[in-house]
């Protein structure tokens, strides 16, 4: 089965992993029918502050503006299975555990829950205040996964976008995508990339 993905890319700071998520994912065009892009303005922001350019819709990919309610998306019947918001601020993160629909990226996100598929929410802020903590109990209890962006290092990343990719490939995985990545146990010397 193709899925049909939504990727929402959030404001916070973390550009490089909507960046390497995203050329995963279009690396892999035999495993989804859509990818359809949600960008809120910091995260266009960010992105040029971060990664130094504006390259961000160079993919092959749907983008659509976060206050286009007929993205197909917006409602329940287009049937899209995933959501991934990566990275996700805190106030993001809030509207959505509050329920709050005010752009297509909460929407969409909505309307994964009320359908029960599958919204994987990866915050990227260190410290956590008992809000944020609060917030994040919330979304969990309403059926979504939160996996924030903390890279692992087992596999010895010697690149900051080899650790990104830890956490880009465990969302992935999470997701239902089968990709080739590291495995605890198992004999291999290959850094991830």
């Amino acid at each position: 089965m193709k899925h049909k993905v939504v990727l929402g890319v959030g404001g916070s700071s973390g550009s490089l992993y909507a960046r390497v998520l995203m050329d995963r994912l279009a690396a892999m065009p035999e495993q989804w029918s859509d990818v359809g892009v949600v960008m809120s303005a910091n995260a266009r922001l960010n992105w040029e502050i971060e990664i130094g350019s504006a390259d961000f819709d160079n993919y092959p990919f749907t983008f659509y503006d976060k206050q286009d309610f007929f993205a197909p998306f917006a409602s329940g019947s287009a049937q899209y299975d995933i959501m991934i918001i990566c990275p996700c601020s805190m106030g993001l993160l809030a509207r959505l555990a509050q329920g709050v629909s005010d752009d297509l990226m909460t929407r969409a996100a909505d309307v994964i829950l009320k359908e029960r598929r599958r919204l994987i929410v990866v915050p990227r802020e260190t410290p956590l205040n008992l809000i944020h903590l609060r917030n994040m109990v919330q979304l969990t209890e309403a059926g979504a996964v939160i996996a924030p962006a903390s890279p692992s290092f087992y596999s010895r990343p010697e690149t900051i976008r080899e650790a990104v990719a830890t956490v880009v490939d465990r969302v992935l995985e999470l997701a239902g995508f089968t990709l080739d990545a590291y495995r605890w146990g198992q004999q291999n010397d290959r850094p991830v990339r």
